[in-house]
């Protein structure tokens, strides 16, 4: 009795956390969605979210979070296994990982620098003979540096179960007459697949959100259901519309975690 009265003290705050930080918004949200531009108690928010204009913003968000989302597992895969053959490879990640703690805000600024039309990649571009070009508010400059700010946040899932993969697996395929190749398909990958959801699942997710970058960097050119969600609420001040945006989005984040979730193998 008294382990029990123990265990419930412990889960009071985190169960006082979830309720007023997660629950309570969520609730809060899904009541908004309800509301027109005038307060009325309505569904015409829902049917609005159907028109070709929210359902083309729905498939962007998608597009540009799947794009974000396969660039960065490309470039982090192979990258966290040579972390995981180099020596002080805890000092490599921890370089890797550092930029992450720079505020978001001082990195797109950075990026408009960079980018800019006097900037340091269009020096460079003219320094080889190209000539300067227009690399910001293009898709490229928002694809680019999104991959940048999540990139450390894909490796480090995948890091972990790589350092953690059994080596004697990897020499008992090598005695086998396994190749390299083929130790990676059957063995190195699978058993690693789990790091890999859990990145999909951290650069995904806030990827499908985003709004800053796509007014900074991309000038607009590109927009996402986040865009939509700070405009509704920010700028047209229909918080009905912006709500029932969230709502949606926060089904579709919730199914991506389903569907890549990791589940328990029977024995």
């Amino acid at each position: 009795m008294e382990n029990k009265l123990t265990r419930n003290l412990y889960l009071f705050p985190y169960a006082l956390w979830i309720i007023l930080f997660v629950i309570a918004p969520i609730v809060l949200v899904l009541y908004y969605s309800f509301f027109d531009i005038e307060g009325n108690i309505s569904l015409a928010n829902y049917e609005k979210f159907f028109t070709p204009v929210y359902l083309r913003m729905t498939f962007s968000s998608f597009w540009y979070a799947f794009l974000i989302t396969v660039i960065s597992l490309i470039i982090a895969y192979p990258t966290a296994y040579l972390l995981t053959k180099t020596r002080h490879k805890q000092l490599w990640l921890l370089l890797i990982i550092a930029p992450s703690w720079v505020n978001l805000l001082l990195k797109a600024y950075a990026f408009l620098g960079i980018f800019g039309t006097y900037g340091a990649a269009n020096s460079l571009l003219e320094v080889i003979g190209i000539g300067s070009q227009q690399i910001l508010f293009t898709d490229f400059s928002f694809i680019f540096v999104s991959v940048y700010i999540f990139i450390p946040f894909m490796i480090l899932p995948i890091f972990n179960s790589l350092n953690e993969l059994n080596p004697t697996l990897l020499e008992a395929a090598n005695d086998l007459g396994a190749s390299k190749w083929t130790t990676f398909r059957r063995i190195i990958f699978p058993l690693t697949i789990d790091g890999v959801k859990s990145g999909c699942q951290v650069v995904f997710i806030p990827a499908l959100s985003l709004f800053m970058l796509t007014r900074l960097i991309a000038g607009n050119r590109v927009t996402t259901l986040g865009t939509a969600i700070e405009q509704h609420f920010l700028v047209t001040q229909d918080w009905g519309m912006g709500a029932t945006i969230a709502v949606f989005l926060i089904i579709i984040m919730f199914l991506f975690m389903i569907v890549t979730g990791n589940r328990k193998r029977g024995v």
